[in-house]
């Protein structure tokens, strides 16, 4: 391997490794049941008891199941008297409590436990992105950049920190996205080489075999199976790889290049980006298939009809089963005190407040009065930033098509558009953490716009310097916003005055405690 190659892995490993300590310290702290961890913890656990979600003791006003869990008593699930008549009707598809199930089995039902995956993909995504900033940028710089941006971001550390399956999301479709930043330059390789050493046609030739792209199909279907939104960044994605093969073959010169895309690329990318995910969201409910216990199975009554009915009556409640959650998320309307509208995530107008115990003894801080909080907020400096880059990407791309700006706008357009029809349409009930997915394309914005800042490495020196100083600049305030933001966003106990000093806007609590 090249000294380059190396750097370029062992650099964006360092830069990963400093983000996983912060992810995975005192990850069992708060020694609680955070926010919406009710519902994910439990259905994760009764996934590896049961191999399908079932009812637990107790209710919101009632939380049986999870002091039970906190006290390490593992008895939590109703007593029916037929498994069936306790099947828990669930609103997401399996494999992000799969995955949260992972981290229960390997380390117990308690705190660092059910969070273990989440710290897991969270580190993950860091070293993901920062090679894939690398390969966008050709700069292990700029890789580096974007790992350390994520890391010391405020939402991303929150929901890494907490088993929520909204990280478990952005994984996959960054991976997705990484796999297909990775197919686009494996075709173009293929594409010159061709060129050189065989007779040019009106079509160019067949690439074969594209297993980035299978992989990245394989990773958006896995996406779809934590949350249907991942639907949003499949379909965007899936387009944008087919636009990126009729550019490839317009850009070698092909007299007929569309042709040639439409009859040696679509094809393949209909398996890869439609069949593979839909095989791999179908898996990911193999548990449900293979019991007699999950929501709305009719397994006695289709078993006593032989097996062909068995499995037409499996798919049809299957896919009964897929339409009542969709009209489950259409028709969700209930009022929470920190749902927000899409307009206002990107200016962090209004955070949730995942765990803000009361009653704390004066002990604990050293003072009259003690707060412990967990704030799901980005963090400002970065985001606020990010919101310009992102229109200096527009900018950018109108003026000169660079495939990096139009792909990093994309995967942030797909991810946050999509939720004002469901604001307008379905007054549906919302929060700022909907936005997790889109974030590691809100820190390509800023890398994107660091390379612009800094210049190309032939720009003269006193231009390289002050780029370097102004990027270097920003990323200092980023992390000393992170540094003061920090108490607040993994459950450390300070004064009262220390929690609403860290309070940038009134909005980021419903009301002050006394």
């Amino acid at each position: 391997m090249q000294e380059g190659a190396l750097l370029g892995w062992l650099a964006p490993l360092a830069v990963a490794l400093f983000g996983g300590v912060l992810r995975f310290a005192r990850l069992g702290e708060p020694k609680a049941v955070v926010f919406d961890e009710t519902f994910y913890i439990k259905d994760a656990y009764s996934l590896l008891m049961h191999g399908v979600e079932m009812a637990t003791l107790g209710d919101a006003k009632n939380p049986i199941a999870d002091r039970r869990l906190i006290a390490g008593n593992l008895d939590i699930f109703k007593q029916c008297g037929q498994p069936s008549e306790c099947a828990s009707f669930v609103a997401h598809p399996p494999l992000g409590k799969w995955m949260i199930g992972l981290g229960e089995w390997l380390f117990g039902m308690d705190p660092f436990g059910w969070r273990f995956a989440a710290a897991l993909a969270g580190t993950l995504s860091i070293l993901v992105l920062a090679r894939v900033a690398r390969r966008m940028t050709r700069s292990t710089l700029l890789g580096c950049l974007a790992g350390l941006l994520l890391a010391l971001d405020g939402l991303h550390l929150v929901l890494s920190r907490t088993a929520l399956l909204d990280i478990f999301l952005m994984f996959w479709v960054l991976c997705g996205f990484a796999c297909l930043v990775a197919d686009r330059d494996r075709v173009r390789e293929k594409l010159v080489a061709w060129y050189e050493s065989a007779p040019v046609t009106e079509l160019g030739p067949r690439l074969g075999l594209r297993p980035w792209r299978l992989a990245a199909g394989a990773c958006l279907g896995a996406a779809c199976a934590v949350k249907w939104s991942g639907i949003f960044f499949l379909i965007g994605f899936a387009v944008l790889s087919i636009v990126w093969d009729l550019g490839a073959r317009r850009a070698l010169g092909l007299r007929e290049p569309y042709r040639g895309a439409l009859t040696y690329d679509l094809p393949g990318a209909s398996g890869a980006m439609a069949l593979a995910p839909a095989l791999v969201f179908t898996a990911s409910w193999a548990g449900w298939f293979a019991s007699a216990d999950g929501w709305g199975r009719n397994w006695d009554r289709a078993t006593s009809a032989g097996p062909g009915f068995f499995v037409l009556d499996s798919v049809r409640s299957w896919v009964q089963y897929q339409t009542q959650v969709l009209g489950f998320h259409s028709g969700l309307e209930d009022y929470h005190p920190y749902m927000s509208e899409p307009w206002q995530w990107p200016l962090l107008l209004r955070p949730v407040s995942f765990h803000y115990p009361t009653g704390l003894p004066p002990s604990a801080c050293g003072a009259d009065e003690c707060s412990q909080a967990v704030l799901g907020v980005g963090t400002p400096a970065l985001w606020y930033a990010a919101a310009l880059a992102l229109l200096g990407l527009v900018a950018w791309y109108v003026s000169s098509r660079d495939w990096r700006a139009g792909a990093t706008l994309l995967g942030f357009a797909v991810g946050w558009l999509p939720w004002f029809y469901y604001a307008i349409a379905d007054n549906r009930t919302m929060y700022l953490f909907y936005m997790i997915p889109v974030v590691p394309f809100m820190v390509l914005a800023l890398v994107l716009m660091a390379g612009l800042i800094l210049g190309r490495q032939d720009a003269p020196a006193v231009r390289r310097a002050t780029g370097a100083a102004v990027v270097g600049a920003f990323t200092l305030v980023v992390l000393i916003n992170f540094w003061w933001l920090q108490p607040v966003l993994t459950a450390e106990t300070i004064t009262h005055a220390q929690w609403w000093a860290r309070m940038l806007m009134s909005s980021w609590v419903t009301a002050a405690p006394k």
